[in-house]
């Protein structure tokens, strides 16, 4: 099954929010075996939702909508299907029973808006919200389905996930699409092409592999489709079960890159390292500016490991939190091997953590010298017997200088948990 999915909303085109519905949905079609094939996003006018609408239905089978379904003037979606579809409007009591019965649990009169928010096409499918007061729609015009969801993010997850996934898997069966996506770090795709190249090219004609890179680190996917020779069941388990043969095969030949599966992320791997060890962790930033500690913090749960984080920007600083000596200083400056080790060994005793990350670089785009050019950045990790230290170069943009140091600094700490280092 193929999608195409349509966001409405002037402020999506005027930038004054971002579309985080398409990507959402994009991933959860994904998974459960149906193909994306586009994405756009329209106006709040008739003419712009239907021109879409009529595009998609050219390059898929599925339409999905979100937005545009509340009960404000500016809100379209809901009389342009009516129209579209040939649709006469009526009042659905369920939903507005649902939505009466939701202000009369808080004590409050139920608005004249809930008589319009409940007036929805006859020709539509209505898909119950339960957690929201605008519900989704379904029809179905020459073969093709087209769902409105309401653009409000958590309505449209609920509504996606609990009416629409189960209904599309009955109405279109046998199109499964298999993916698996193993996570690496530290080396870039070429590298890791090179690498695999025996595997790549050893791949059966119904799995492809795909190289997915972001800052530091690449995401390897593996998609497979039923073949044609009789061997994959049906429900897609004998193809499950080859990608996982395929996943095996190829994490054992980046054994030393490999951090993760599908959804992890490298702060939540780590942190659940930390938690097996029931090791503290602790940081000492100077050019990240506390960057790699919001990557920790932003795992549920990682209280239990981090207590937290000296960004130690100036001389003074780290002199005065971490112990660094001011003759370190003067005589290698802040970012240089001699520095780190010193701030690590400060914030494993600051801190009183078990094991410690520090950093400091020029993240430019000023302050660099020909011995030291924007991008360099010292790192070092330690505990209380051993300190290792490392150094990077990376490019001329603060911003992802910035990101790559918290990407190869908590690489860093992983590896040496592992005794890689």
């Amino acid at each position: 099954m193929t999608a195409y999915l349509l966001t409405i909303g002037d402020e999506i085109l005027i930038g004054q929010i971002v579309d985080t519905n398409s990507a959402w949905m994009s991933r959860q079609l994904t998974l459960c075996g149906f193909r994306v094939v586009g994405k756009s996003s329209v106006a709040d006018s008739a003419q712009a939702i239907i021109e879409g609408m009529e595009y998609g239905a050219r390059q898929a089978d599925v339409v999905i909508l979100t937005g545009g379904l509340g009960p404000t003037k500016d809100d379209v979606t809901k009389e342009t299907l009516a129209d579209y579809f040939g649709s006469p409007m009526t009042l659905h009591q369920e939903t507005y029973d649902r939505i009466a019965a939701y202000f009369k649990k808080i004590g409050r009169p139920v608005p004249a808006a809930a008589t319009i928010q409940a007036t929805l096409p006859d020709e539509a499918l209505i898909l119950p919200n339960k957690v929201g007061s605008a519900p989704g729609m379904w029809f179905e015009k020459d073969g093709k389905v087209y769902i409105s969801l309401p653009g409000v993010p958590f309505e449209m997850q609920y509504l996606l996930e609990q009416e629409v996934l189960p209904m599309l898997r009955q109405r279109f069966p046998g199109s499964i699409i298999a993916h698996r996506t193993l996570l690496t770090v530290g080396e870039g795709e070429s590298n890791i092409a090179q690498r695999i190249e025996s595997f790549e090219n050893s791949l059966p004609a119904h799995i492809k592999l795909a190289y997915l890179p972001s800052l530091g680190q690449v995401r390897l996917r593996l998609t497979g489709s039923p073949d044609n020779s009789g061997t994959v069941a049906p429900n897609g388990e004998t193809l499950y079960a080859l990608l996982d043969e395929k996943m095996a095969e190829l994490k054992a030949l980046l054994p030393d890159l490999v951090f993760g599966i599908e959804d992890d992320s490298l702060e939540s791997v780590l942190g659940k390292m930390l938690l097996e060890r029931r090791l503290q962790f602790g940081t000492a930033e100077s050019c990240t500016g506390g960057y790699i500690a919001h990557m920790i913090t932003s795992v549920p749960g990682s209280s239990d490991y981090f207590p937290g984080s000296i960004v130690s920007y100036s001389y003074e600083m780290k002199t005065k939190l971490l112990g660094v000596r001011p003759d370190t200083l003067i005589k290698f400056g802040a970012v240089s091997e001699e520095t780190v080790r010193e701030m690590a060994a400060g914030a494993l005793k600051t801190l009183h953590a078990d094991v410690a990350l520090a950093v400091s670089g020029i993240a430019g785009p000023g302050g660099g010298t020909d011995e030291k050019p924007v991008g360099t950045v010292w790192m070092a990790v330690g505990n209380r017997e051993r300190i290792v230290a490392r150094k990077h170069v990376f490019g001329r943009d603060r911003l992802k200088n910035i990101q790559l140091t918290g990407v190869h600094g908590l690489n860093m700490v992983r590896q040496f948990l592992l005794n890689k280092l």
